[in-house]
């Protein structure tokens, strides 16, 4: 079952990259887009730079966990693409950087 708020096809993340802006943190990357639906979805991109495939999934649930907490305002595509160092922070830190790439795009 597909979640509503997940970006969920190869198209919908290629249209962020191409037409989204772009904030920049020195753990994430963030790409956002205007979809004119009543929600917000939002997607990860964890390169195997980062690490295996536990490492991997372990950061997208603390990202998911994350942004069930932010109160995100309604009509955005959001991506977010993992730097390597992402592999040796912990929580707290990036939640940190998820607070910060939000409230620069004026999301919250």
């Amino acid at each position: 079952m597909k979640a509503h708020w997940a970006l969920t096809e190869g198209a919908q993340y290629a249209l962020v990259y191409q037409k989204g802006s772009t904030y920049i943190d020195n753990l994430i990357v963030m790409k956002i887009l205007p979809n004119g639906l009543d929600l917000s979805r939002y997607g990860f991109s964890v390169t195997k730079k980062v690490g295996k495939a536990v490492q991997r999934n372990r950061l997208k649930r603390l990202l998911r966990q994350i942004l069930k907490a932010q109160l995100i305002k309604p009509g955005w595509d959001i991506v977010f693409i993992v730097r390597r160092q992402v592999g040796a922070v912990g929580y707290h830190e990036l939640e940190k950087a998820i607070t910060n790439l939000l409230g620069q795009a004026c999301l919250l």
